[in-house]
């Protein structure tokens, strides 16, 4: 790397060079804001005679992407918002010229700053070189066509500023102004600096970029030129594309990521550390796995336009689910979301479970709200639920998993639904939420829609806010002081009308017959359910209200429903639990433990004690050391009967009982005011639910499998999960070798599931053109499934007849398992490796 400080004329008229803005840059952002400021200091300068203006610095890669015989590219890795903005301003200055007969400036304006005047080749004739709309652009300004371009542009907007600027009296002033600015030219050699981080580090100045601006960098930024031209038209502008909230114009990218490396990493991160937390998982930026990761990445943005941009969605039940959940901001279940999706376009589970669940968790964050249970809570929940799922009974196994949650994470039932119902007020709440369920209930089982959104259809109170004096003859004084005082908000006090408030604070028979002009606006005349009730009543008393409230609890029933599902009775030790409410933890092992929305699969408690103050120590290490009354850190290992290293040369005990460590992580999260953010799941004495004794059988059999694998180096480094499929990779992005085992099979296959749908079945068809060549190097047939209707295809053989959960038929299939995959993997690696 060199640094040197020198004026911004002589940069850009040295000759034969063209800078480069590579794909990865954000788009040109300056405003006439910054053109403004810029333009004021050019002048200051000269004015005042200040000698020179400092600008910053530009960082470009030399001898980088682009390059030709002609000119000597420089790829500019920061500062092309400044260089950018000073071109536009040289050609102002070159049209001013050009325009007012100034002949003498206008080819030395044209030729040492703007082109290269004697290169033959028309791509390197500019000495700006960007890309798609600012590169069009900027040639509209160069040839004066700029009138003619039909798309709003920054890099118009500002020359029409700065063009607006030039007289003939500032005309040289600027030019001098001009020569006056320096800036520090750090030169980059690729493969010896590292530019990702010096971007980092320089990127101080100017418009601050988003999180999704860094990870788009650190992408693209160091790929070789083929590559990163491939990797953004085919990866990132797709997630540009897919993560853009149609209604607002508005990238979403940032929390898409974020969204991703929750479903990733068990693990929500701050919104500011976003790109921090993705480049933590590539530190090596190479290989099948990385690639993988990105075609994933991709993949998965095309169901969150789904989510972001419902409307876009063809089918119009999902669409319609999906713009519920839109409207309920039920944002936290998007990264359980997008695997749920994306193993419904593999054809994991079909559409009417993929509506199942999309009701299941409408109906479980709606009767949540109902009762008032924290919706903060709502994050961690989210966060982990994919890891509940058995694919095997997708639908039972989530809403078993969300029924068995307690505490604040409760799925709360009927009769907690009814007393809730019967005192909420329903009408002070956000609108998004009371138009939801008066929709919800006026149009379930409707053939007809109900459109409540329409401006003529409005929140009705039967009993008026304001009654009129007949209201108060009608009741009784202890009914009409229960309406006003209790049941004014309710539910069962709540209606529709069509008649935009026409009905007001009359009298029940007034509302109910009204009939003003003929337009039918009573009770009697409206085709709406929630009115249905009130056309046969002759007045509204106490006795109607409890039978109308009856009528809705059991239409809200059925609307959200409660999960029919059977959850076996567990002991409250092996559900997921605060630390303050477990009981002792003697003899038993964690299943997991949660901390700070960080979800851990460990099942040693001196683990979960060792990792907690860890972390405590990375928040707060002066506030650890200093509770010496709890928990006492030393460097002497002497002051201990078994010191253990914690971390940066401290040690603690570690000869203590569980039931002292569960002790010392009470005090100690009190102490850093961190009670609410340790949950432990432990492992239940005898796996009592069905899917956790499918959980602990799935990984018992993979134990013993994978030390058993020989001939291959595939799966060499898996490890056993409770998955009913290990995967490995086939050394082709979007392909991968895999184990599946269930109830009545054993699979060894290959899957080709790249984000792709057209690339999957154009990889099927090239490898089914080999069929009888690689069916001959296996030695029999194979099953060929293309699955026309999924996103993924596969290759497979099985082992019928089989059972997993027979532990008799684990030697069958291990050994078909183990002697079959070396033999798959030769048949099809070589016609794998054209696929490339």
């Amino acid at each position: 790397m060199k640094a040197t400080e020198l004026p911004i004329n002589a940069f850009l008229q040295a000759a034969n060079v063209q800078f480069v803005i590579p794909v990865y840059q954000r788009n040109y952002d300056w405003t006439s804001k910054e053109c403004k400021e810029l333009l004021q200091d050019i002048v200051a300068v000269e004015e005042e005679s200040r000698g020179t203006h400092f600008i910053g610095s530009i960082v470009f890669i030399h001898e980088g992407i682009y390059s030709t015989s002609e000119v000597k590219e420089l790829v500019i890795i920061d500062g092309q918002q400044r260089l950018t903005t000073i071109n536009i301003l040289y050609v102002a200055l070159y049209r001013f010229a050009k325009e007012n007969g100034l002949e003498q400036d206008r080819d030395r304006l044209y030729n040492l700053f703007l082109t290269n005047q004697y290169v033959k080749q028309e791509s390197s004739k500019l000495k700006l070189k960007q890309t798609d709309t600012n590169s069009a652009a900027f040639h509209a300004i160069m040839i004066g066509t700029e009138k003619e371009f039909n798309q709003y542009s920054n890099v118009i907007e500002n020359y029409t500023y700065f063009k607006s600027q030039i007289t003939e009296e500032n005309f040289e002033t600027i030019q001098r102004g001009l020569n006056r600015l320096i800036f520090v030219e750090i030169s980059l050699e690729r493969d010896k600096d590292d530019p990702q981080r010096i971007f980092e580090s320089l990127n101080s100045t100017g418009l601050e970029l988003s999180q999704s601006d860094l990870i788009r960098n650190f992408i693209l930024m160091d790929l070789e030129p083929k590559d990163q031209q491939r990797v953004f038209k085919q990866i990132w502008n797709p997630i540009e594309d897919n993560a853009l909230d149609l209604t607002h114009q508005k990238s979403m990218v940032s929390a898409y990521i974020r969204d991703y490396l929750t479903l990733r990493n068990n693990k929500i991160p701050n919104k500011s550390k976003v790109y921090e937390e993705f480049k933590k998982l590539y530190p090596n930026k190479k290989g099948d796995d990385y690639q993988q990761d990105l075609e994933n990445i991709k993949s998965l943005s095309v169901h969150y336009k789904k989510f972001i941009n419902p409307s876009t969605v063809k089918d119009d039940t999902i669409r319609r689910e999906l713009k519920y959940i839109s409207r309920l901001e039920i944002n936290v279940a998007y990264p359980f979301l997008l695997q749920v999706f994306e193993d419904a376009e593999n054809g994991l589970l079909d559409i009417a479970t993929l509506i199942q669940i999309l009701k299941l968790i409408q109906s479980y964050v709606w009767r949540r709200f109902i009762v008032g249970l924290p919706t903060n809570a709502l994050n961690k929940i989210f966060m982990s639920l994919y890891a509940e799922i058995d694919i095997e009974d997708y639908y039972n196994s989530l809403a078993q998993a969300l029924v068995k949650k307690r505490g604040t994470a409760k799925f709360p039932g009927d009769s907690e639904i009814k007393t809730a119902l019967l005192d909420k007020d329903l009408y002070n709440i956000q609108s998004k939420n009371r138009n939801y369920i008066f929709e919800m209930l006026e149009n379930y089982n409707n053939r007809e829609f109900v459109d409540t959104s329409n401006e003529q259809i409005t929140i009705e109170h039967i009993f008026p806010q304001t009654p009129a004096k007949e209201w108060e003859e009608d009741l009784p004084e202890e009914s009409f002081f229960m309406f006003k005082e209790k049941h004014l908000n309710t539910l069962a006090n709540l209606t529709l009308s069509g008649n935009n408030g026409a009905l007001g604070n009359r009298s029940f028979q007034a509302k109910k017959t009204m009939n003003k002009e003929g337009l039918e606006q009573g009770y009697i005349y409206s085709r709406l359910w929630l009115n249905n009730y009130l056309k046969d009543l002759d007045e509204w008393n106490l006795i109607n209200y409890t039978q109308r409230f009856e009528l809705i609890y059991e239409r809200f029933l059925k609307i959200w429903e409660f999960p029919d599902v059977v959850v076996e009775v567990e002991e409250d030790d092996t559900i997921e639990i605060n630390i303050y409410n477990a009981d002792k933890p003697t003899g038993k092992k964690l299943e997991y433990f949660i901390f700070e929305e960080t979800k851990y699969e460990e099942a040693h408690i001196a683990q979960m004690y060792f990792t907690v103050l860890s972390e405590l120590y990375a928040k707060n290490p002066q506030l650890l050391l200093d509770s010496k009354d709890v928990i006492q850190l030393s460097r002497n290992t002497e002051d201990f009967r078994s010191p253990q290293e914690l971390v940066n040369g401290y040690y603690i005990e570690s000869n203590i009982d569980s039931n002292s460590k569960f002790r010392n992580l009470k005090k100690i999260l009190s102490v850093f005011e961190a009670e609410d953010d340790l949950f432990v799941k432990f492992e239940s004495s005898q796996a009592t639910s069905t899917t956790a004794k499918r959980f602990s059988i799935r990984r018992e059999f993979w134990k013993q499998l994978l030390p058993q694998i020989r001939d291959t180096k595939l799966f060499s480094n898996v490890n056993p999960t409770r998955d009913h499929w290990l995967s490995s990779g086939a050394g082709t992005s979007g392909v991968m070798y895999s184990f599946v085992i269930t109830g009545s099979y054993a699979r060894v296959e290959l899957g080709i599931i790249s984000s792709s749908k057209e690339k999957n079945k154009a990889y099927f068809a090239k490898l089914h053109k080999s069929k009888e060549a690689i069916e001959a190097s296996f030695g029999s047939e194979l099953v060929w499934d293309e699955l026309p209707e999924n996103k993924m295809s596969r290759i497979k053989i099985e082992l019928q007849n089989v059972n997993l959960f027979d532990e008799d038929n684990w030697p069958e299939m291990i050994s078909f398992l183990v002697e079959t995959l070396p033999k798959f993997e030769n048949a099809l690696q070589p016609f794998v490796n054209k696929l490339k």
